[in-house]
């Protein structure tokens, strides 16, 4: 699933970052900044006007992504195990 329909409050890891072309500049700094696959990303709010942008924690920084950024990053929501 794309990060952009995971439900907010929801973990999630992510799978990997799509490049839409070679050499991809959006693609390659969303990975410099932790977008790894294996990493634990939640979104944690959506702005108030065509829920953009998106507020989206990754390990302890927070991140305002467009709606076309997060779009990219394919994840895969975490079942949480009870303790």
């Amino acid at each position: 699933m794309k990060l952009t329909e995971l439900p907010r409050r929801t973990a999630a890891t992510v799978e990997t970052v799509e490049d839409l072309s070679p050499n991809d500049a959006i693609a390659r700094r969303l990975r410099e900044l932790g977008f790894v696959s294996g990493e634990r990303v939640e979104v944690m709010a959506a702005g108030p006007f065509s829920a953009e942008p998106l507020l989206v924690q990754i390990g302890f920084t927070r991140f305002a992504l467009r709606r076309a950024e997060a779009a990219r990053i394919r994840v895969v929501q975490t079942v949480e195990q009870a303790a």
